[in-house]
């Protein structure tokens, strides 16, 4: 078999990997278009639009974690399994939702089986494909795991507009029973570690934590920081979330192991992704709303929008995941945020009398371009810092710092754009996106370093060597 070349089995899991993401993600974003639709039905104003995305952020963000201990400890097969069934389960839950609250609920059991499902597939594929081809095979899977955040809103529009906006929640009943299949077509089993603890109460701790200090940020334009349902879930919150910090330094078994952030990459790599995925996250709610509510264009034009970025998303994204195996991640994650950071700030020329083709299409194709350089390269920067062993965790904790990004940022929406989605709010929406961008390629030119593609030290810490330039030549992919 060719060095350049997958197995079948391997491309096998890249296929199931991405597929199992694929469900994850795309829901993270579908419902964005879906926003005003849901509103119409079942009412509730920018309240409800933003806890139909935050909670299923919050959960996916904050038990993202202690899946990542799960998948490590028994399997990553099994855990996926569990993950996929739980998913279309709360899919069809929300659905069939009556009202805002049994919606925001099931988007959080949603959120929950996400959890289950990002870590479990992204180790799959770093604990079964090393060296030159795991760039290539991570780039594979960030290429289609990607655009369907990207690609979410087109997706989302089209059922809209022509179904409902419960069709955009039942579907993944189709991707999900396709994974299934697949799982029992492959010959890898679960190498499971009985002796490993989980962490529950760390988890609860994470859970509540996170998720009282969202509510306050989310209702504080309601009733104001002086209101004592605010500022008692705000203090709970940090007081819980710091105690969960302070536990795992001690814990004999973190689902946070604080010890991975001693690694260079893996800490600034983390950093980086932060500020890159609030941006994403913001820029993905603001256009896909304002684009029906401000530009007055129906579900799936609002969805079309983003299409060229998901092109060159897909075409573009195994090549640098390729490139960057060869020259290092550290020019990709630099450049690539602030190309990013130019496309939103593209959106500065949207007006009143909207016209796509010159106001915004130019923003999608800078975007994508930026968003194509930078998460194959970001993503194996990171999982390619740590040790096969730790690769559950070490994803999972990326995908917890990126979705904890998107929740936050949402939270922290009505603060942002002034309290109204209208044209000013849009144009601040986009100065706001193309700051955390800057400061995303920004931390990754001061943190990240080029390293030697080797395997990582049994406890997750990289050998004096794995931290020198690499000055071998380029490898053949």
């Amino acid at each position: 078999m060719s060095q350049s070349t997958l197995a079948p089995q391997q491309r096998l899991v890249v296929a199931i990997a991405a597929l199992a993401s694929f469900v994850a993600f795309l829901d993270g974003t579908v419902v964005n278009v879906a926003l005003p639709a849901i509103g119409r039905d079942l009412g509730g104003g920018l309240t409800t639009q933003q806890w139909v995305v935050d909670a299923y952020l919050i959960a996916l963000g904050a038990l993202i974690l202690l899946a990542g201990s799960v998948s490590d400890a028994f399997g990553r097969i099994l855990v996926m399994r569990i993950g996929l069934i739980g998913f279309g389960v709360a899919s069809i839950a929300v659905a069939l939702s009556l009202d805002p609250l049994f919606l925001v609920i099931a988007r959080a059991l949603q959120g929950a089986a996400g959890a289950f499902l990002v870590p479990s597939s992204l180790a799959l594929i770093t604990s079964t494909i090393r060296g030159p081809l795991q760039g290539k095979a991570i780039g594979t899977w960030t290429a289609l795991t990607t655009s369907a955040m990207i690609a979410g809103p087109l997706i989302g529009g089209l059922f809209v507009d022509y179904l409902s906006w419960r069709w955009v929640f039942l579907i993944n009943v189709v991707p999900i029973a396709i994974t299934l299949w697949l799982l029992t077509r492959l010959t890898a089993h679960d190498e499971r570690r009985p002796d490993t603890r989980i962490d529950w109460l760390g988890g609860a701790m994470c859970t509540l934590g996170l998720g009282a200090a969202v509510f306050a940020l989310i209702e504080q334009p309601n009733l104001g920081w002086t209101d004592p349902g605010i500022w008692i879930p705000l203090v709970c919150g940090i007081l819980l979330f710091t105690a969960f910090l302070l536990r795992q330094r001690t814990s004999s078994s973190p689902i946070l192991p604080l010890g991975l952030f001693r690694i260079r990459n893996f800490w600034t790599g983390n950093v980086a992704t932060f500020f890159i995925y609030a941006a994403l996250s913001l820029n993905g709610f603001v256009v896909a709303v304002y684009l029906q509510q401000g530009a007055g264009l129906p579900a799936t034009l609002a969805g079309l929008a983003s299409l060229p970025t998901t092109i060159l998303m897909i075409v573009l994204s195994s090549r640098m995941g390729t490139l960057a195996g060869r020259w290092g991640p550290r020019l990709f994650m630099t450049v690539g945020p602030l190309l990013m950071g130019v496309g939103a700030l593209l959106l500065l020329t949207v007006r009143t009398d909207f016209d796509y083709w010159w106001q915004v299409l130019p923003s999608m194709i800078v975007f994508g371009l930026g968003l194509s350089v930078t998460v194959s390269p970001l993503t194996a920067a990171i999982l390619g810092a740590v040790d096969t062993a730790r690769s559950g965790i070490a994803s999972a904790v990326n995908n917890a710092v990126s979705r904890v990004a998107g929740l936050l940022v949402i939270a922290a929406l009505a603060a942002i754009i002034g309290g109204s989605l209208d044209l000013d709010g849009f144009h601040r929406a986009a100065v706001v996106t193309a700051l955390l961008m800057a400061a995303g390629g920004v931390a990754s030119f001061l943190g990240i370093r080029n390293t030697k593609r080797a395997d990582a030290s049994a406890d997750g810490s990289r050998t004096p060597a794995d931290t020198a330039p690499d000055t071998s030549a380029p490898q053949s992919t």
